[in-house]
């Protein structure tokens, strides 16, 4: 029987070395992989080139990779909630492609299914479009976008078997969905790792054959970004 189970983040995290480049899962602080996060803070990995929707905030999610300058590129669609990305992204300490978020998702799909690249409108006209390929379809001018190239994928799942199927939960399907199987080794964390055949084959999101490794986490802190709660009468 197939198994990619693996039995903590550190044997998950092996070949991970500095100036790899690295796909993290999640939107916002929803559905990302925290244990792994954790774990590659306390290495000396550096140089690291992260592609994520965000960068997390300033001491949650890859918020702690820039702290410790283990990040040298970012190529994000939304940064907006962490100082300490914005300090070094303005001082010129870190390098930052801001890409559309469609943009970034299918870059992302085209990865995980083979495609080295594809046509869209957005960002025509923009700096995204700055020496690119531009070609007009149906009257409308679009840019060549290039699928990621990346070492390594890590994404979290509610659930899944050993076998690596997951089943994400609500909204954290989010990017994870789209980037396992878009590197080169993807790894699972997930909140509970149950035996092949347990899972019901009509509900997983993603088959095993795009993860190789899949590992149960610790624990999960599931922050909320951004709370807003209604004042009292």
């Amino acid at each position: 029987m197939i198994t990619k189970k693996v039995n903590n983040v550190q044997d998950a995290t092996q070949g991970i070395e500095s100036g790899m480049t690295i796909m993290f899962g999640g939107f916002g602080l929803c559905g990302i992989p925290e244990n792994t996060i954790a774990a590659l803070v306390n290495t000396s990995i550096s140089d690291l080139t992260c592609i994520s929707n965000n960068a997390g905030v300033d001491d949650f999610g890859l918020g702690l990779l820039l702290q410790k300058k283990q990040i040298k590129k970012m190529i994000s669609s939304y940064v907006g909630e962490n100082a300490e990305f914005e300090r070094q992204m303005l001082s010129g300490e870190l390098e930052v492609e801001l890409t559309p978020q469609g943009t970034l998702a299918e870059r992302c799909r085209a990865a995980q299914a083979g495609i080295p690249a594809f046509f869209t409108p957005a960002g025509y006209g923009t700096e995204v479009a700055e020496g690119k390929e531009v070609r007009e379809f149906n009257g409308k001018m679009h840019i060549m976008e290039q699928a990621f190239k990346a070492d390594f994928a890590i994404v979290k799942a509610w659930k899944g078997d050993e076998a690596g199927n997951l089943i994400f939960k609500g909204t954290a399907r989010n990017f994870n969905a789209c980037m396992a199987g878009a590197a080169k080794i993807t790894i699972a964390e997930v909140e509970e790792l149950v035996p092949v055949g347990t899972l019901n084959p009509n509900q997983i999101h993603i088959p095993g054959i795009m993860v190789q490794r899949i590992f149960q986490g610790e624990k999960f802190e599931k922050r909320i970004e951004q709370r807003t709660v209604r004042q009292k009468a």
